[in-house]
């Protein structure tokens, strides 16, 4: 190993460890020494999961209670319900869009709104944190920027929002189930210290979280801080889309890699690896958008407050849609929705100002589609 490199990563290790004490020290960490390898089991010495107030996940295959009135995204043969998002230029929630404003298509065609209704309620967000030796060995700021992400997140959560926490390189490890206890997400943080594995493999990871939300009904979502390299995943980008699509599952993507591209690039990693980085980037935000969710690329650490706040207003205020398709056939197809905001009476885009009467720009924030049912056999 080169100077420089065993320099970079003594630094990488120190700061990592700096910052786990510091945000776990309201209670006890676990050994700095456990690394993200693969999932361990009981011969391996694992320990159960610690018994407490939690809602009961996938992860460990249980039934979740719901809060009564939690609306979600389910489709069957019948009924299309989604959440709808709006949002101004600024990241704030526009309330008190009247129901007759909101246009659906679905494939082109209009859709009859079944149902409508605005409120707010607790969310249920597994925060997936790329801990991966490929750049963390590399440039220590890719992985400062992943914990200023994952414990700055982490703050801005509610005290009946529940989260889980998982981390992935070459295969994801659930560090922590859903929970209320935010002592608890940041102690399993506090085990991300020195990466196993120099892979990255970030399709099956995503495969993996959104299998494991299916049951989960509410307001949920995936806040992904990865550098949206992917190394060798058993699932090709495509069928990893094709998850996200059929997942029901918002993903905020929140990409770190910028930084240490633009480091690599001005150390002469040339044009073929600006590229790579591109095209990492643009799967992250395909799967931010085809989901529902929404993707963001910050050159600078002052940057995340101000998207924290915007994914919190996008998932926490919402509106509550349904919708029976026109079209019922038992296809199995995939079906794209647009929702849109117009004037019922000239169907003109709609125009939002605010109290000075000045106009809004404003963006609309909702999956773009479903998966109709498959034939019964």
């Amino acid at each position: 190993m080169k100077t420089s490199q065993r320099l970079a990563l003594v630094a990488a290790c120190s700061l990592a460890a700096a910052l786990g004490a510091a945000f776990a020290q309201q209670g006890p960490t676990r050994e700095g020494s456990e690394t993200v390898a693969k999932p361990r089991n009981k011969a391996e010495g694992a320990a159960e999961p610690a018994e407490g107030p939690r809602i009961p996940s996938q992860f460990d295959r249980r039934k979740q209670d719901v809060p009564e009135g939690t609306p979600s995204f389910r489709s069957d043969v019948t009924t299309v319900a989604l959440d709808v998002a709006v949002l101004d230029n600024k990241g704030r929630f526009i309330p008190n869009i009247p129901r007759g404003n909101f246009r659906v298509l679905e494939d082109n065609a209009p859709q009859q709104v079944a149902s409508f209704s605005l409120g707010e309620a607790p969310m249920t967000v597994v925060l997936l944190i790329e801990f991966s030796n490929l750049w963390q060995s590399y440039y220590t700021q890719t992985w400062y920027q992943t914990l200023t992400a994952a414990y700055g997140f982490l703050e801005t959560l509610k005290p009946e929002d529940y989260v889980a926490v998982i981390a992935y390189d070459m295969r994801p490890e659930i560090l922590t189930d859903f929970t209320t206890d935010k002592r608890e997400a940041r102690e399993a943080m506090g085990r991300l210290q020195i990466a196993a594995f120099s892979e990255s493999n970030m399709y099956d990871a995503l495969a993996f979280t959104i299998e494991r939300m299916q049951t989960i009904e509410g307001r949920k979502a995936i806040v992904l801080i990865a550098s949206g390299w992917d190394t060798f995943s058993k699932l090709t980008f495509d069928k990893a889309r094709k998850a996200v699509q059929e997942g029901g599952v918002p993903i905020y993507a929140i990409g770190i890699g910028w930084a240490m591209r633009e480091y690599l690039d001005a150390h002469g990693a040339g044009a073929i690896f600006r590229m790579d980085g591109y095209i990492a980037e643009n799967a992250m935000r395909t799967f931010a958008k085809e989901s529902g969710g929404q993707a963001f690329i910050p050159r600078f650490e002052g940057e995340f407050p101000g998207i924290f706040r915007l994914i919190a207003a996008a998932l926490r205020n919402q509106y509550s849609l349904s919708y029976h398709p026109t079209d019922q056939t038992r296809d199995g197809r995939f079906r794209r929705i647009k929702v849109e905001l117009v004037n019922p009476a000239t169907g003109e885009a709609l125009r939002i100002t605010d109290e000075k009467g000045k106009p809004i720009k404003y963006m609309i924030i909702a999956k773009n589609g479903y998966t109709a049912p498959r034939p019964v056999e």
